[in-house]
């Protein structure tokens, strides 16, 4: 049969057109010659012949063709005598199949937008140009030039211009920030195309204004800011929350959790809890009750602020770690009886 397109792509020989899809996807962006600059020729070769392999296996005609005939059949241009389907000419002929893949750049960029999104030229024809996002000062992002790729951009359809796949980043918050709100800048530069439609990198500062209450994986998107290029809507930048771990706080939800270690004594007797709050204030919480390991004492209000009612806030809620003691002396054992039995 000669190349075998299924073992190229992966898939069995069954496989369903998203197979073929996310086969093809997985494949392409693994061996894109731009990504693989120290191996460039080797790549190009293998990019070729997964481009084909999806070419061939994602037409039904070129298909049927390869699999009753083979890279042979399906490149010899006139099927063998009997070949249904493809006979019928006018004079009773055979009828031609002319095998005319379409270009590895031309593939790729129906799946993604642009031939070449690593940077740099693809060596293919390819249009070249950096991928659709902006990049970011070093200080506040680690590189990572693919991120926009996580997802399959959609293939689209006739000459409506396609949208980048969004760029997502992270913003880390402390628990603080998050509870009294803070405004954030982040540098960013991008490619642009001028006046007189040359292309030219800007830079821009984007604010933040981050709200209180605002909880890990909230999205902010600020809409094309992505780098332009010919024919396609620049990529969302989207930014998400994310929560630096506290030393004190936890956060649950509107509510925050905070535990305490006490010792036995002060479980049985009383204890009165003594706290800062993410903005400052001495909390002082007395608890006159019989502290259990599995209590819980709630002081209302006290938790984070409700992002859509910021005036409301969750709970405060105070956990407790006993300490019991590791021995008592005999004497010890004796009065704790005595005090503790019942009339």
């Amino acid at each position: 049969m000669g190349v075998d397109y299924y073992k190229i792509l992966q898939v069995d020989k069954n496989a369903k057109d998203d197979d073929l899809k996310k086969a093809y996807r997985k494949l392409a962006m693994k061996w894109h010659p731009d990504k693989n600059p120290n191996n460039k020729k080797d790549a190009e070769a293998k990019f070729k012949q997964i481009s084909e392999a999806y070419d061939v296996l994602s037409d039904p005609q070129k298909r049927a063709v390869y699999d009753q005939y083979g890279e042979e059949g399906l490149k010899g241009q006139v099927p063998p005598p009997g070949a249904g389907g493809f006979s019928g000419a006018s004079d009773g002929g055979p009828t031609m199949f002319r095998f005319n893949p379409r270009s590895a750049d031309d593939i790729f960029s129906e799946f993604f937008g642009f031939s070449s999104p690593f940077g740099g030229m693809s060596g293919m024809g390819g249009m070249g140009g950096r991928a659709g996002g902006p990049s970011f000062h070093r200080s506040m992002f680690a590189d990572d030039i693919f991120a926009q790729f996580r997802s399959g951009a959609g293939e689209g359809s006739g000459n409506m211009p396609r949208k980048g796949v969004a760029i997502e980043r992270s913003l880390q918050c402390s628990l603080e920030e998050l509870y009294k709100g803070t405004t954030k800048k982040m540098k960013i530069s991008r490619d642009v195309t001028d006046a007189s439609r040359r292309p030219t990198t800007v830079e821009e500062i984007l604010t933040i204004e981050v709200k209180p209450g605002w909880k890990k994986g909230t999205k902010i998107t600020f809409p094309e800011k992505g780098n332009e290029q010919s024919g396609i809507i620049p990529s969302d930048l989207v930014f998400i929350i994310d929560e630096k771990p506290h030393n004190v706080f936890k956060r649950d939800g509107n509510d925050l959790v905070v535990t305490q270690k006490i010792s036995l004594v002060e479980a049985l007797t009383g204890y009165t809890a003594q706290l800062t709050t993410l903005d400052g204030r001495n909390l002082t919480v007395p608890i006159n009750s019989i502290i259990s390991p599995s209590h819980e004492e709630v002081v209302k209000g006290e938790g984070m602020p409700i992002p859509k009612e910021p005036s409301k806030k969750g709970n405060l809620r105070i956990k407790f770690h006993i300490k019991f003691p590791s021995r008592l002396t005999s004497e010890q054992k004796t009065g704790i009886k005595r005090l503790l039995s019942s009339p």
